[in-house]
């Protein structure tokens, strides 16, 4: 039995290294094309990155604990709403994106601009480290470490901004308006959702409600940020032993 983590944006499978050190058991932090690694042309939008990760999960093979953050999460829930893929279960942080209320922030609404998004990735490519205007300076307030934040500016290039304004781009107004469709009633398989209630863009309550449709799973990770990971890698460990400890014995729909 395998846990696979899928990163966020913009990360690397780094952002995982403190729970994977954590967890005894097989794990494989997956990278998302474009996010230090070359971004392929034929993924143009978030359901050609969620097909991407539906056959990396088969290649893996099952039974699979899944785990994604941030954008990892979305295509996480994406993967066992729509597709066949040997997960016994899954993990979400931001599972407030599916709510029908929910309007994403304003970083996102300017990347969802043209060309106000080229602009805006361009300008945090050119800035100096250290400036305030990276990736990783704005992000350290919200929980990102100093190492991770210094490797995400140093692997942002114009194949990262290109991922970031694919995946944006084709989930306006929010993920409720198409994907939300395949998955307003009980999940296939157990999944657990965590809402890090000290992370100032958190919609906790949108969170429950997502649960609940879902018969998910619901734990609040109270006064942890958006990198709760990172910030408490033992309470993050906590959460995720305690609802795979919880799940009973289940087979995992077959992968094609």
């Amino acid at each position: 039995m395998t846990i696979v983590f899928v990163h966020g944006v913009p990360e690397t499978p780094s952002v995982w290294n403190g729970l994977r050190a954590r967890i005894e058991r097989p794990s494989v932090a997956l990278r998302l094309p474009g996010f230090g690694s070359p971004h392929p042309a034929h993924l143009r939008d978030k359901e050609d990155y969620a097909a991407w990760l539906a056959d990396r999960l088969r290649a893996i093979g099952g039974p699979i604990d899944l785990v994604g953050h941030d954008w990892g999460a979305h295509l996480a829930m994406r993967v066992v709403s729509a597709y066949d893929v040997p997960v016994r279960s899954w993990v979400s942080d931001v599972a407030h994106g599916w709510h029908p209320d929910y309007r994403w922030h304003d970083a996102a609404t300017l990347w969802q601009k043209t060309p106000d998004g080229e602009l805006s990735l361009a300008s945090l490519r050119d800035a100096e480290p250290g400036s305030g205007a990276t990736f990783g300076d704005i992000l350290q307030p919200r929980g990102m470490s100093m190492d991770l934040a210094k490797e995400v500016d140093e692997v942002h290039d114009e194949d990262m901004s290109t991922a970031i304004l694919a995946l944006y781009r084709s989930a306006w107004p929010n993920l409720d308006a198409d994907w939300g469709q395949d998955f307003t009633g009980p999940a296939k398989a157990p999944g657990l959702i965590l809402a890090p209630s000290g992370d100032p863009m958190a919609h906790p309550s949108q969170d429950r409600d997502i649960a609940e449709r879902l018969g998910a799973r619901f734990t609040e990770l109270e006064g942890l940020t958006h990198y709760w990971m990172l910030q408490s890698p033992d309470r993050g460990v906590q959460a995720l032993h305690a609802f795979w400890d919880s799940l009973s014995e289940r087979r995992p729909a077959p992968g094609r």
